[in-house]
């Protein structure tokens, strides 16, 4: 789960009137005046502070021509074009007209703009931004021949003299004064965080005449400023002292810090604004907003994460309902503990989304999915999927676990979570594969049997140290714990035993199918087959076959195929390797580890990997794998966004892991007795 610092398209909307839109400039004409390049420079780095063309771009259209639609509670309203044409542009305002209009909101013809464009944060700018910011527009941008879309608001709102009344009230059009009693770079960021970057637009609560209730951290008001906002089903937090300085800065420049991961359109803020300012800018920015005491709304999020130490789980993680919900979905990229994957999978322990109060963004996210933001720093896009499949009382129970863990300790109702699918009415997943949950076994008499032998399929490693030889869990190569479709799952299995197995050339019980797992693609030692382990695996099987027959045909059984005409190619595989499969598994196929040696995701190669006699030692079983089961995160397909690549890709990328150094098989002289050995076999 990511965590939205605001939650509207170009990330810091105004939340009420208009709900949407950032620097609308609703002009018509316009004129400009001469300007040198380094003014029309310094007026395109304040656009991109003021991420303009957030609002002002349509999907798919010409940047700053304007025609993005922006929904309100009142009718529908269209970004303008603000390129310099002067037919349909602002080409023939001249600097006064524009000045007005960035801080009074009022064009040049004289009607009044909806407050959806955040004058009332622009008015703070200088003299000198306004006439940068105006020489960039004028004469930075190529002019736009594109014509405005008039708006479609609902009466009485239509009417827009009811503005000229709100601007009285509200309106504060002094540009900032900088507070003597802070340096330099404190006023820096007061300036860019109450200006130009109108952070208050999504987080400052709004009143009854949905304006902002404070502009600043002074006054009477001003505990107000920041504190955080509900705006269409995403909760934009408060920043008031919400994490370190480093953090903050880290958070603008990348997308992600050690807490969180931005979501929502958030993504769009740091993506076409906050990662393009100066590193200076940015620091000022987060001693600003570090300064800020706790406001009305929210207490910051922890100071650090919890700490990831071996046991420390949840205490209701294969206990309850809601925990295990939560291994099946959520264990793949945040992990048992919470602590997520660095620079991949976001944390939930220390995540301020989990701590909120409001739960807005938790069940937003979940509902429908994200993705984190591309920037120089983090270029490669990671996705979560919408989970709209699962049931309302499903979802709250998983999320309502992971607040319990590591949040609020708020439950989130299924009430909740049903109001919100109604309002996003997310698309759902309709493929024919089942998946089974896991949280039922709690209602089967072996409950707690089924439960240890699914917790031997997802921590094979450290509850049977004796019987793994390397660094993987049967969970590796069955997702999810055997449950996600083409990903090798256990659903039905247990039918199709005792079976003939041509490579061991005799017909073999579950048993041992399960110890040739542990023989070869663990290199370990076989269970006794009477153990309490073994038949807790067998019960978990068993528990996965439901009403299934031998003479059934299980939809999603295996892993699929690829075309086995296809030739591989080892040294594109080696480039796909390092573009989609390195950041998870090593450069050198090494795997990730947690900070306390532990490994996150397995080695592809070397002595703690699978053996040569294993099946994904074999190209063409690893390629069929791979095509549909890795990268993890890669789309928002459910249960994993997992899967994507196409069969020569995940052919060539299978070569060249699958032939890479790996651990000898001795019994491989005994395989394949009676029947032609596979032609991709490694011996």
């Amino acid at each position: 789960m990511r965590s939205s610092t605001s939650g509207r398209p170009g990330g810091r909307f105004f939340a009420g009137l208009v709900l949407k839109g950032a620097a609308i400039l609703a002009f018509t004409a316009g004129s400009a005046l001469a300007a040198d390049a380094s003014v029309i420079e310094r007026g395109r780095y304040l656009a991109r502070a003021g991420d303009c063309v957030a609002c002002h771009t349509a999907e798919k259209g010409v940047s700053m021509a304007g025609g993005r639609a922006l929904e309100t509670p009142f009718g529908k309203l269209y970004s303008t074009n603000i390129t310099p044409d002067r037919e349909t542009g602002i080409g023939k305002y001249s600097l006064a007209q524009f000045d007005r209009a960035m801080r009074k909101g009022v064009a040049a013809d004289g009607h009044n703009l909806y407050p959806a464009m955040p004058y009332p944060s622009y008015a703070r700018m200088t003299s000198e931004d306004m006439k940068a910011l105006y020489a960039y527009l004028m004469e930075g941008l190529p002019p736009v021949k594109q014509a405005n879309r008039p708006s479609d608001m609902h009466w009485p709102f239509s009417m827009r003299w009811g503005l000229s009344l709100w601007n009285w009230a509200f309106l504060d059009a002094t540009p900032y004064k900088a507070d003597a009693t802070k340096d330099a770079v404190w006023n820096r960021g007061a300036y860019l965080v109450q200006g130009l970057g109108h952070c208050g637009a999504c987080h400052t609560p709004r009143g009854l005449a949905f304006q902002e209730k404070a502009m600043s951290e002074t006054g009477p008001k001003g505990r107000h400023f920041l504190s955080g906002e509900t705006v269409e089903h995403w909760r934009a937090l408060s920043l008031r002292g919400l994490w370190t300085a480093d953090d903050t800065v880290q958070f603008l420049k990348t997308g992600q810090n050690r807490f969180a991961a931005a979501s929502g359109n958030m993504a769009e803020v740091i993506m076409h604004s906050t990662q393009h300012l100066k590193d200076d800018d940015l620091v000022a920015m987060a001693t600003y907003l570090k300064s800020l005491p706790p406001g009305e709304n929210e207490l910051p999020a922890p100071g650090v994460p919890r700490k990831v130490v071996a046991g420390g789980l949840p205490e209701q993680l294969y206990s309850s309902r809601g925990g295990l919900g939560y291994v099946q979905f959520c264990v793949d990229c945040h992990r048992q503990d919470g602590s997520g994957v660095p620079k991949v999978f976001p944390p939930l322990a220390g995540n301020p989304t989990v701590a909120a109060k409001d739960p807005s963004t938790l069940v937003h996210i979940v509902l429908t999915g994200g993705q984190t933001v591309p920037t120089a720093a983090h270029p490669r896009v990671f996705a979560m999927p919408g989970f709209a499949r699962l049931k309302d009382s499903e979802l709250a129970e998983i999320l309502s676990f992971v607040r319990a863990s590591w949040g609020s300790g708020t439950a989130v109702s299924t009430a909740q979570v049903r109001k919100m699918r109604a309002a996003l009415d997310p698309k759902v997943d309709t493929s024919t594969f089942e998946t089974p949950r896991l949280a039922d076994m709690l209602g089967s008499p072996n409950a707690r049997q089924l439960v240890r032998g699914m917790r031997l399929h997802l921590e094979t490693r450290d509850l049977l140290p004796q019987h793994v030889g390397n660094a993987l869990n049967c969970t590796s190569c069955h997702l999810n714990a055997g449950t996600v479709a083409d990903g090798s799952p256990f659903v039905g299995v247990s039918a199709f035993f005792p079976s003939y197995a041509p490579r061991a050339g005799r017909v073999i019980n579950l048993e041992d199918r399960i110890n040739g797992c542990f023989r070869r693609s663990m290199n370990g030692k076989p269970l006794p087959p009477e153990s309490a382990d073994m038949k807790a695996m067998v019960a978990y099987f068993d528990w996965m076959k439901r009403e299934t027959k031998p003479e059934d045909k299980v939809p999603g059984r295996g892993v699929g195929k690829v075309d086995r005409t296809l030739q591989p190619n080892a040294d594109n595989g080696k480039k796909i390797y390092a573009d989609q499969c390195a950041v998870c598994h090593g450069n050198d196929g090494e795997g990730l580890r947690q900070a306390d040696g532990r490994y996150i995701y397995p080695p592809l190669w070397g002595d703690a990997s699978f053996n040569i006699g294993a099946g994904m030692a074999r190209t063409y079983t690893a390629a069929a794998f791979v095509k549909r089961n890795m990268p993890i995160g890669f789309h928002g397909k459910f249960p994993l966004g997992q899967g994507g690549l196409g069969d020569q890709d995940a052919l060539d990328v299978a070569e060249y892991f699958s032939h890479q150094p790996r651990p000898d098989f001795p019994d491989k002289v005994k395989d394949w007795p009676k029947d032609k050995k596979p032609g991709d076999a490694r011996y």
